[in-house]
């Protein structure tokens, strides 16, 4: 009984290793399902759309610069159309579809100004803290409508290590018709579209601490 459990033993152990040799194998080849092939689909669907929706170059610190000071002369533009009873509304929408990045993607924002609706996730909900009129934001009077006629950055810093992302922190000063100057803090980050144009997707801004509470 022994010896025919053995001759067995090496038969079997034969019969595979010629399957092997032939490459006959009792394991079937893993297969993806359904579902990781869905996710791989939607994966490369995404990549796809990053590609179309944003550039592949680095961002560069005068990128960032010239940026900022387009975002100043829009603040003072919309402004201007306001004092001259011209179409600021859509000037500021104007405004936020070229630097903010609502239509890429999310957009992390919270206004300087705002205390009941402190972030603002949608474009409808940036352009009323820029010029009102929005029956669902109202504590909102319009930042860009004071109006003001000059805005002044002063970066602490400009970082972008990721390449695909910048980041700026500093104060800038606003000055308003009468002459007087506030200072406020700010955070933005940014990103560059296809069109090589950098787009806002965070921007924080408050006023500076006052200990007098004042």
């Amino acid at each position: 009984m022994k010896k025919l459990n053995s001759l067995m033993t090496k038969t079997t152990l034969v019969v595979a290793s010629i399957m092997l040799v032939t490459g006959c194998s009792a394991v079937a080849k893993p297969q993806m399902n359904e579902t990781a092939t869905s996710n791989v689909g939607v994966l490369k669907a995404k990549a796809l759309d990053n590609a179309l929706l944003y550039s592949d170059e680095c961002i560069t610190e005068r990128e960032v610069v010239a940026a900022q000071k387009m975002w100043g002369e829009g603040i003072v533009r919309i402004g201007a159309v306001f004092s001259n009873d011209g179409d600021y509304s859509g000037e500021a929408a104007d405004f936020i579809q070229d630097m903010y990045g609502y239509d890429l993607s999310s957009v992390l924002f919270k206004p300087t100004l705002a205390a009941n609706d402190q972030f603002r996730s949608s474009f409808d909900a940036a352009l009323s803290y820029f010029v009102g009129g929005n029956d669902a934001y109202q504590e909102d009077k319009g930042f860009a409508i004071k109006p003001y006629t000059n805005v002044k950055f002063d970066n602490v810093g400009i970082i972008n290590n990721s390449c695909r992302m910048a980041v700026a922190m500093g104060n800038y000063f606003f000055t308003d018709t009468k002459g007087g100057e506030t200072k406020v803090e700010y955070t933005f980050a940014y990103v560059k579209d296809s069109d090589g144009d950098l787009r806002i997707v965070a921007h924080q801004s408050s006023l500076p601490y006052n200990p007098n509470g004042n």
